[in-house]
């Protein structure tokens, strides 16, 4: 597979329509040539003690960020026609359809594929499947995790090497 959008997501709270980063990383003829970052204001627009510990985001980061559908309108045109990829898929496919479905937007059945699902069969001697160690399998070194860009490279790392 040479072409696909990596995507990630974090979330505010344990509510799927609470995105407050995204991160995308475009990949064509198997090389990365684009990337795009952004906070959201989550909707709801609260913060769990949970998710903050794991990603560090908090109000003060994301009280003037844009709403998800102004974001959505710059992602859309860079994985036009671009399957998505996510690791973890369940995850990162009901965070977009919660969010779609919230802002009662129309949801385009993008075609996702999971790299920790694929990771599984291609690497089950693994001691875990975690982006983390996929990613070092593969030869990628995560810096920043659960920051959606780094995450969203790493799992674009994973596609080109065993997708």
């Amino acid at each position: 597979m040479t072409d696909f959008a990596a995507i990630d997501f974090e979330t505010a709270n344990s509510e799927r329509s609470s995105v407050c980063s995204v991160g995308v990383v475009i990949v064509r003829d198997g090389e990365i040539v684009d990337s795009f970052y952004s906070l959201i204001q989550p909707e709801p627009n609260y913060y769990n003690y949970w998710c903050s510990r794991i990603h560090g985001l908090c109000c003060d980061d994301t009280d003037d960020a844009p709403i998800f559908p102004d974001v959505w309108a710059q992602i859309e045109p860079l994985i036009a026609g671009l399957p998505l990829v996510a690791h973890n898929r369940p995850f990162d496919e009901g965070c977009l359809r919660a969010v779609f479905r919230t802002y009662q937007m129309d949801y385009p059945e993008y075609e996702f594929l999971d790299t920790l699902a694929a990771s599984r069969c291609v690497l089950p001697e693994l001691d875990n499947h975690q982006l983390h160690t996929v990613a070092a399998a593969c030869g990628y070194q995560l810096k920043n995790h659960h920051h959606a860009l780094a995450d969203a490279e790493a799992c674009a790392a994973i596609a080109l090497s065993i997708l």
